[in-house]
């Protein structure tokens, strides 16, 4: 899994996770996301590139969403493609995350 930062505004960061995000990878974007929150707070997960996800990375995205509301933060994900997606609705996810069909509307809806 790699993990890129694209600054889009004063407002929101999009962070586009490429690849696997599973166990061997929950912990690098743990630990990469609580470098970013230290000077944002609101997030884009744009997952368009994301292949997979598991519970782990489910559960990394959870960690993550939570510190970014304890640091008065929110992220929303974006781009889901069809493996990541079944995870999100088998587990109920979307009922956690603001997800989006594309990176744009995420963005905006922080405006």
């Amino acid at each position: 899994m790699d993990i890129t930062l694209a600054k889009i505004n004063d407002k929101v960061v999009v962070v586009k996770i490429l690849g696997r995000l599973d166990m061997s990878a929950a912990n690098k974007l743990k630990e990469t996301f609580s470098e970013y929150l230290k000077e944002y707070k609101n997030f884009v997960f744009d997952c368009s590139e994301m292949d997979f996800i598991d519970s782990t990375g489910l559960g990394a995205f959870i960690v993550c969403q939570q510190s970014a509301t304890k640091a008065s933060g929110k992220i929303c994900i974006a781009n889901l493609q069809s493996k990541p997606r079944m995870l999100f609705e088998i587990t109920r996810a979307y009922k956690i995350f603001d997800v989006y069909d594309n990176t744009k509307s995420a963005i905006e809806s922080f405006e």
